[in-house]
């Protein structure tokens, strides 16, 4: 159907009106023209004046809930209070999208949509007022809007009074505000966020409060050794526990349904499993860094050659050559993975917490053999991602599909804590190789580059996008085009990408989990040979990157690095661009007794526009502390082909006394907006480890730093 005879049905079954836009991940048109509708993101303006905003994209913690909504606000000139956000339930026929609604991440959500949820609110706003000009019989120019009403002279009409008249009118082209009439957008003053309240009285539902009649709980058995395969097994012990309903095999293992999840986990525990796992190439961690090592010294991919850096380094003045080591780092997001599946001869219902709901529902079609519109998902609120939800298929999703035909029964698939830890989808290991030479005042002129690692899309559906011609260039993300290297006259960065049976994901700002580690301790560590202020050799080198500088200076003012620190404290500085943003941040340590305290962070972002800075500082908070936790704890190692850590008792947090005073500041600028659910987290393992030597005189250059001092 045409877009008039799609609103004039909305129209006529909701009784309002209802705006369906197409929001693909990457143009940005100033208008609303698209030639029909898909869709997959819903404004919707009821009778009763509620306006309902269905995301394309999934809240899960980086505030998205609240600054998209914001952005069809500003436009729509609505009651803020009256906002309602939902995300969007997949079903119906299959749409014709890109990957990048497919599925959230890269800290692109706010950047992608700003101009396309804006206008969706213009045109909102531009149909009411047609309407109320109609119905009051007055010119357009002589009606404004407030507050989810249009005035004209004395008479004031709700935007749910108007709706259904509005949506029979067709969609017009409109103009969007200037920055200079902007009442939410970048206003200094907290904005109501509106997934809190739920959040905090129990309102929300999350994936594993799901509950209905008849519904069962499973938990599954793996091999612990990655690849390994169900050679046999017993389950007459766990059968014979109260409240086990089933124990069934499917191709990942083997699942115990129960009534509830205590049964579950005790008949798990009952059950006698006898693996296959003969020939599986898993790599202990200490035989995965020997390989590593290895790998570096022979040819790789070229990814970014200028020169020739290695005649150059015969006529530097000085060699820095250095090997960085960093290891699999979990999600560990408070919520275990978890879905609910309910599934009969020809419909699927499924409720999970997902950054990749379509893809998740493509692949249930295809494995069940259904068509799209027999496949209906649900996204529930999520208690954290940190790319764990991100996942590309074959993955929790399945196992529940697989669990609930097996077992004929409705279920909800939980994974415990220990799952969650040993279950894989990893950060990869990663091994760096640096040679670089200096001129005779101490300047990178040489660099050349080896970075050793595990691909995360090579074989998954992002791949054309993010790894062509299998180059994975997340992997080198942050050393590829870092400024620190551009600048040096002759220099190469050379991609080795490793396979083993070890699954891995995408963890909170991808590539840059290493290579600002890499980056910004090589160069705190030439200005030291230098002589120089960490803070003033970095301006130097960074001298033509405004954001860079900007962000930089105001961190170095704020955190008061020209003046005095307090006796036993010491100071270390990064600065690192990911996600179209630059974050600068400073770390204030003591170290006393092998005791290490992080008392103070200071933090600048510049990124643009912060269409909601409340929400931006909300995120380097974030970042700050999960960057944190992995800097000092994060490790996950593979002794005889199994992972060690199980729960947070090995694989530790931080905790609420060891977490420091943060304090950021934002830095605007009229360039491109960049992101902010990931960037805050790069710098702080490198701001850290530079605080570390100037207390202790001892560089770090492997992770974690705790078990690497």
């Amino acid at each position: 159907m045409d877009r008039r005879e799609f609103v004039h049905t909305a129209a006529l079954t909701t009784g309002g009106l209802l705006l369906s836009f197409f929001v693909p991940g990457r143009a940005q048109p100033r208008t609303l023209l698209p030639s029909g509708f898909s869709p997959n993101a819903l404004l919707r303006i009821d009778p009763d004046n509620t306006i309902r905003i269905i995301l394309n994209k999934v809240e899960m913690g980086q505030g998205i809930w609240t600054t998209l909504a914001m952005l069809i606000a500003e436009e729509l000139d609505c009651d803020w209070a009256r906002i309602r956000v939902e995300h969007r339930v997949i079903d119906g026929p299959h749409l014709d999208e890109s990957m990048w609604i497919l599925s959230t991440g890269g800290s692109d959500t706010t950047r992608s949509e700003f101009d396309r949820y804006r206008t969706t609110g213009a045109v909102a706003r531009t149909m009411l007022v047609q309407a109320a000009a109609r119905r009051l019989g007055v010119p357009q120019a002589q009606c404004t809007t407030a507050g989810g009403y249009v005035q004209a002279g004395k008479a004031r009409l709700s935007y749910g009074a108007l709706a259904a008249e509005a949506a029979l009118l067709p969609i017009p082209q409109v103009m969007l505000r200037d920055r200079s009439e902007w009442k939410l957008i970048g206003q200094a003053r907290p904005i109501r966020k509106l997934d809190i309240p739920d959040k905090v009285n129990g309102k929300a539902k999350y994936g594993i409060d799901m509950h209905f009649p008849g519904l069962l709980t499973a938990v599954l058995e793996r091999c612990p050794v990655f690849g390994g395969k169900v050679k046999s097994f017993d389950a007459s012990a766990a059968l014979r526990v109260a409240g086990v309903r089933k124990v069934v095999k499917i191709p990942q293992g083997i699942a115990v349904v129960a009534e509830h999840s205590w049964a579950a986990m005790q008949g798990r525990k009952a059950l006698k499993v006898e693996w296959d796992a003969n020939g599986q190439q898993n790599p202990d961690s200490k035989l995965l860094l020997s390989r590593y090592r290895e790998t570096a010294r022979q040819p790789g991919r070229n990814v970014q050659v200028k020169g020739d850096a290695e005649s150059a380094l015969k006529h530097a003045s000085a060699i820095y050559e250095q090997e960085f080591h960093f290891p699999f780092l979990a999600h560990a997001p408070m919520e275990t993975l978890n879905c609910t599946v309910k599934l009969s001869a020809d419909q699927c219902e499924i409720w999970t917490a997902t950054q990749s709901p379509s893809l998740h529902r493509q692949e249930i079609s295809r494995f069940l053999g259904f068509r799209d519109d027999q496949v209906t998902l649900h996204t529930p609120a999520k208690g954290g991602s940190f790319g764990r939800r991100g996942s590309f298929g074959n993955d929790w999703v399945m196992e529940a599909v697989q669990i609930a035909r097996a077992s004929g029964e409705a279920v909800k698939l939980i994974w415990t804590r220990e799952d969650d830890i040993r279950g894989g989808y990893y950060r990869p290991v990663y091994l760096h190789r640096v040679i670089a030479g200096t001129d005779a005042a101490g300047m990178p002129i040489v660099w050349h580059h080896d970075v050793v690692g595990q691909s995360l899309f090579v074989n998954t559906v992002l791949q054309k996008d993010i790894a062509p011609n299998d180059l994975d260039y997340s992997t080198v993300d942050g050393v590829n085009g870092s400024p620190y290297i551009t600048r040096c006259p002759d220099h190469a960065v050379v991609l080795h990408t490793t396979s083993h049976n070890i699954p891995v994901l995408p963890w909170r700002s991808v590539g840059n989990t290493h290579t600002a580690f890499v980056m910004e301790t090589i160069i705190d560590e030439l200005a030291f040979r230098a002589g120089a202020d960490p803070v003033a050799f970095r301006q130097k080198l960074l001298a033509g990157h405004p954001r860079h500088i900007a962000a930089l200076s105001v961190v170095a003012e704020k955190s008061g690095w020209a003046g005095p620190v307090a006796t036993g404290h010491f100071r270390g500085v990064a600065v690192h661009e990911a996600m179209g943003s630059v974050v600068a941040q400073v770390v204030e340590i003591s170290y006393q007794d092998q005791n290490l305290k992080v008392h103070r962070v200071v933090c600048a972002i510049a990124c643009g526009l912060a269409v909601n800075p409340d929400g931006v500082m909300a995120q380097m908070e974030s970042g700050i502390i999960y960057g944190l936790t992995a800097a000092l704890y994060g490790e996950i190692t593979i002794e005889n082909g199994a992972v060690r850590q199980g729960n947070f008792d090995d694989y530790r947090m931080l905790r609420i006394g060891e977490a420091p005073a943060i304090e950021v500041h934002i830095v605007e600028d009229e360039g491109k907006m960049g992101g902010a659910g990931e960037p805050g987290v790069a710098p702080i393992a490198p701001a850290l480890a530079n605080a570390f030597f100037a207390a202790t005189g001892k560089r770090v250059r492997n992770l974690p730093l705790l078990s690497n001092i």
